[in-house]
């Protein structure tokens, strides 16, 4: 486009008219490009990743739950994506939930066990977690639930970690105690007079869910990121009502731990119900997944590994295998599923592609955000890697449909072909020693040693018994979550 000449015309004048078109235009940005260098506050979406403690895949009826039906969670997956093929951090709470917030593998992270041979170790002041990422980027940051990376008096604690607020338990041993006369509140104790009739207003999750709820309607103008880390159905197995399975002919452990799920499935419907009455469904990615498989008496009555070998602790398919489930309206494609190769590691760097900053270096995560919109998914994992130090050391691989499992850095490798053989019952390593040495040497890239850990060259045959019990050990000290620093006044 020519402009005219007018008398008067200078260079300076053209420039100021050619910057005023071009705006109008829509060709330059209003602002300054400084002011734009990231997304609008108003297209940053929020991002709730509701977070499930020790319930199996064969706990949700997405996945085929024998004994009971989820309904609030089969809506986020006939309203989202299913994944089914995703892993959790580890087969243990706190080695876990560092892989979520770090997007580090327990190979490279700084927690690896519950506990550590130089006791309970908190995150160091400059850790990078996915609330710290969030929060710089402009979100709102809320945990509620159990924490586990580091206690009140520690650089671990969530407040020094990114969250603008955390409520819940800190400690993991506290987290056993459901009638608790107190939670905390960024470091600060909470104290709560209980009836002693072990009611709903006594019960922690109650207060625990309600302070999800107040924290997405607090934060309803601006964007949040809510991390609802519940603790049920995790135990101590004790809840103020086991209904809707009173009647059935389990013992009370598995009548409450069955109606635990059930009640995280309420607050789940509670969750979706919120968002739809502020008007949030359309900008908000709502996550559900649990921390690692259930525990080894679940798996009879209830089926709770959805037929998967292993549980808690075991790093076979039924103690890593994980739930997880996506939704956001208008973004991922209702009643899809997803057989992509993920895990915890991703959640990081997923949560940056979709708001829109750099990843941080170092991590062993990808996004997925392109599965999640159906795009092709260019970047993909070659293979996933997982170790773990309790109750002995174990590595496993996923790489492809095969999957590698041992007990020790130099030990025998057992081989399962996952598609043909998805309960890992025909060890398959005799006929296939080119897959062997590709998992090997997978293991021994992927395991940086860890001053805090031992790793042994190779396992011995009696610690291939987990469970059973010493005489006089405590229930902390059989799940290795004795804790080297309890919070003050606490045993």
């Amino acid at each position: 486009m020519i402009l005219p000449k007018t008398k008067g015309t200078t260079m300076k004048s053209i420039k100021k008219h050619c910057s005023l078109l071009a705006a109008i235009l829509g060709l330059l940005p209003a602002t300054s490009p400084a002011a734009d260098s990231s997304p609008r506050a108003d297209q940053k979406p929020n991002i709730i990743f509701i977070l499930a403690d020790d319930a199996g895949i064969g706990d949700f009826s997405a996945y085929g739950c024998k004994y009971g039906v989820t309904p609030n969670i089969d809506r986020l997956a006939a309203e989202g994506m299913k994944f089914t093929h995703a892993y959790s951090g580890s087969a243990v709470c706190a080695p876990s939930r560092c892989v979520l917030m770090t997007g580090q593998h327990t190979g490279h992270v700084l927690r690896r066990a519950n506990q550590s041979k130089h006791g309970l170790l908190a995150l160091p002041p400059e850790q990078t977690t996915v609330a710290r990422m969030l929060h710089e980027a402009g979100y709102a940051t809320g945990g509620f639930g159990k924490w586990g990376l580091g206690n009140p008096g520690t650089t671990g604690v969530a407040e020094k970690q990114g969250f603008d607020v955390f409520f819940g338990y800190y400690d993991q041993v506290h987290a056993h105690d459901y009638y608790t006369d107190h939670l905390i509140r960024n470091s600060v104790n909470v104290p709560y007079q209980q009836s002693g009739k072990h009611t709903w207003e006594d019960y922690s999750h109650t207060r625990i869910a309600n302070e999800t709820l107040k924290f997405i309607e607090q934060n309803k103008d601006r964007p949040f990121f809510c991390y609802a880390a519940w603790t049920p159905p995790h135990s101590e197995y004790v809840i103020p009502d086991n209904a809707p399975f009173s009647d059935k002919p389990w013992p009370e452990e598995v009548r409450n731990y069955a109606a635990m799920v059930a009640l995280i499935d309420k607050d789940v419907g509670r969750v979706m119900q919120e968002l739809q009455k502020l008007g949030l469904d359309d900008k908000t990615l709502v996550i559900f997944s649990s921390d690692n498989g259930a525990n080894q008496q679940f798996i009879e009555p209830l089926g709770s590994t959805g037929g998967l070998r292993g549980y808690k602790r075991i790093l076979y398919e039924g103690g890593i295998r994980a739930p997880f489930i996506a939704r956001w309206p208008g973004k991922i494609q209702p009643g899809s599923t997803s057989d992509v190769l993920t895990s915890f590691v991703d959640f990081l760097p997923t949560a940056a592609d979709m708001i829109g900053v750099p990843a941080p270096s170092g991590l062993d995560g990808i996004s997925i955000l392109p599965t999640l919109l159906g795009k092709t998914q260019s970047v993909q994992h070659d293979s996933l890697y997982f170790e773990i130090y309790e109750p002995y050391f174990q590595q496993s691989v996923r790489l492809g449909d095969w999957k590698g499992y041992r007990l020790g850095t130099k030990a025998p490798l057992e081989l399962y072909d996952l598609k043909a053989d998805p309960a890992e019952k025909q060890n398959l390593a005799a006929a296939h020693p080119d897959i062997v040495r590709k998992i090997e040497a997978i293991m021994a890239a992927e395991h940086t040693p860890s001053p805090h850990y031992d790793a042994p060259e190779q396992s011995e045959k009696e610690t291939k018994k987990p469970n059973k019990k010493k005489k006089g050990t405590s229930l902390p000290e059989l799940l290795n979550e004795e804790n080297a620093n309890p919070e003050p006044g606490k045993k």
